[in-house]
């Protein structure tokens, strides 16, 4: 009877991260999608880098780039389970970012502006590296199987990127001034210039 409960547990917990893991990786892949190739009414890649500039993150470019692999490349590869953690780093790593740029000294809820939505990314995606892959990950399908190191030293890293990012000393518009943009950006025609 335990084995059958324990064995059952297992089963749920696969379920679980595959529904958490397609959910976050189809969205941050979407997300990037936006700012890669315009999709879904996104800004492309001159709007994110314009988003970035208008942030303190000069260039806007290279930071966009590092937007778009992060969004994209990490959101693909969470959502198919494939070479965990790097998936979930970079849903961290951009997370991270936007809780450190766009959403910082603000409220935490997202009516406010704050990074309440960012937050619950990351913590799903330190959950899913916590967990390791599912049964029905690619990981496991094909048996791949990354080395430990890479989510301490990953996680590093991305500490350092923001920690660079936010002393360059450029910072963004304070209150309504920043919301505007963001908007026209994003692809909202009827945002007000």
């Amino acid at each position: 009877m335990a084995r059958r409960r324990r064995q059952d547990s297992g089963g749920m917990s696969d379920a679980a991260s595959l529904v958490l893991r397609t959910a976050l990786g189809g969205l941050m892949a979407g997300h990037g999608a936006q700012k890669a190739f315009g999709a879904f009414d996104g800004p492309g890649p001159e709007g994110t880098a314009g988003f970035m500039e208008m942030l303190g993150l000069k260039p806007g470019k290279p930071w966009a780039q590092l937007a778009i692999a992060s969004e994209l490349g990490g959101g693909a590869l969470t959502a198919l389970g494939l070479l965990n953690p790097l998936g979930p780093l970079g849903v961290i790593g951009s997370m991270a970012m936007a809780t450190a740029t766009a959403h910082k000294g603000k409220p935490i809820w997202v009516t406010s502006g704050g990074a309440e939505l960012p937050v619950v990314d990351m913590t799903i995606a330190l959950a899913l590296i916590l967990s390791g892959p599912d049964r029905y990950s690619l990981d496991r399908l094909l048996g791949i199987k990354l080395p430990g190191w890479i989510t301490p030293v990953g996680l590093v890293g991305i500490l350092a990127t923001v920690a660079y990012a936010t002393s360059q000393g450029d910072t963004p518009p304070e209150g309504g001034d920043q919301d505007e943009p963001r908007e026209e950006l994003a692809g909202n025609p009827d945002a007000e210039s």
